[in-house]
């Protein structure tokens, strides 16, 4: 290896341990400092003391989660991820705590393969991989924990989305039964968990609110601002309307149903559309082929061998 090249690596490296010293000294520092602003004023109450607080962890775990929240603080500056928390359903402390342990362990892992690849591997250029492999750990543990939320999200809305249709029903069938709106909430969540978990789960949320004294309206407005699906917040508002200045349940609702029966029926024939079109191209590139060859090879042959003769 060229030494200077060799010589630039190595500064590389021990710059990048510096840089890792550095933040790590950082969060600590930090933390430290958080703790003691904790305890000085025990009196008031975090979201983050609750979180740990209400969860039982361990000293281990609690540390880890902590560190967790630090790095989340340094990256998520809008609160994003509070709100895909939601979205992914983890609203207890226990989720939020596991998180936060993924969140702190992750680049501990991802630093630790790579010290281990760095002191075992035996390849050439070993001192190169092994910087690459560290700046791949590096931003790979600022983001493959947003990203993998951010799946997690959007696959548990897609999956509200696709109840919205029997929520539909249900509360047709509740209200043509003489049910009020919150009675009809209440009987979903407690008979409809089954067909309906993902929305069973979160109306179980908005009906403890309920319960406790927040206004019915106030509390469907929430929930159609947290969760981004125009199906639901369509069905929402609705009900809040409903609630709100009374009137008739049966006809919006049914409305709003075929509606959504149309709008799944274009997107439906639209992916056949896309299907036909992909399964053409698989037919002209694979079988269209084979097919030339069965028909059209014996003939050719034929061809070949009369020429041979002649």
């Amino acid at each position: 290896m060229n030494p200077n090249l060799f010589a630039a690596l190595v500064a590389a490296a021990i710059l990048v341990g510096i840089g890792a010293f550095a933040a790590l000294s950082w969060l600590l520092l930090r933390m430290r400092h958080e703790n003691r602003l904790r305890r000085r004023l025990a009196t008031e109450t975090t979201e983050t003391g609750r979180d740990f607080d209400s969860a039982d962890a361990t000293p281990l775990v609690d540390s880890l989660a902590r560190s967790g929240k630090a790095i989340e603080r340094m990256v998520d500056t809008e609160g994003e991820s509070g709100r895909l928390l939601v979205q992914a359903g983890w609203r207890t402390a226990q989720a939020r705590v596991g998180w936060y342990v993924f969140q702190a362990a992750l680049p501990v892992l991802l630093f630790g393969g790579v010290l281990a690849f760095w002191t075992f591997a035996e390849v050439e250029n070993r001192m190169l991989l092994g910087v690459m492999a560290a700046l791949m750990a590096a931003i790979l543990s600022f983001l493959a924990p947003r990203w993998t939320l951010r799946r997690l999200a959007a696959a548990r809305l897609e999956r509200i989305r696709g109840e919205v249709p029997l929520l539909i029903h249900l509360l047709v069938l509740m209200f043509e039964a003489g049910l009020a709106t919150r009675q009809a909430l209440s009987s979903i969540v407690r008979e409809g968990a089954g067909v309906l978990p993902e929305l069973g789960h979160e109306f179980d949320g908005a009906v403890r609110q309920v319960e406790a004294g927040a206004e019915l309206s106030e509390t469907l407005r929430l929930m159609a601002d947290v969760l981004p699906v125009d199906d639901l917040a369509t069905v929402l508002g609705i009900l809040r309307q409903v609630d709100r200045y009374g009137g008739e349940l049966r006809e919006p609702l049914l409305e709003t149903l075929k509606n959504i029966e149309e709008q799944r029926g274009y997107e439906l024939r639209e992916r056949v559309n896309l299907m036909s079109g992909r399964m053409t191209l698989v037919m002209v590139m694979f079988f269209f082929p084979a097919l030339m060859i069965f028909v059209a090879g014996p003939a050719f042959l034929a061809i070949v061998v009369t020429l041979g003769k002649i």
